[in-house]
């Protein structure tokens, strides 16, 4: 699946080298994360989200042929990283301990 999710967002977007695809399967379970620049949100998502839905349904009917559950999940390059940043941020910090008995 995750094959097929990087092929067809490759050819969607202006950015292709920054697709990112990761794929976990848990079972008959698969989740595909596609992660894009945030320049091309858009194109990925389309509007009203038909782009994203037509990608989920040719994703889902592979995996049907497989006997799989297939979720597609798109979101930008920014969002992971600033999710990393804050990550990092909260590594870097040591916690305060609050003492709230008087």
């Amino acid at each position: 699946m995750k094959e097929l999710v990087e092929v067809i967002a490759k050819a969607l977007v202006e950015h292709p080298e920054k697709v990112v695809v990761t794929e976990r399967q848990d079972g008959k379970n698969v989740r595909v994360d596609l992660l894009v620049d945030p320049s091309d949100m858009g194109k990925v998502i389309g509007r009203q989200g038909r782009i994203a839905k037509a990608i989920r349904s040719v994703v889902r009917v592979a995996a049907t042929n497989e006997d799989l559950t297939v979720d597609v999940n798109i979101d930008s390059l920014d969002t992971l990283e600033g999710a990393e940043e804050n990550h990092a941020d909260d590594a870097a910090e040591p916690e305060q301990e609050t003492n709230t008995s008087m």
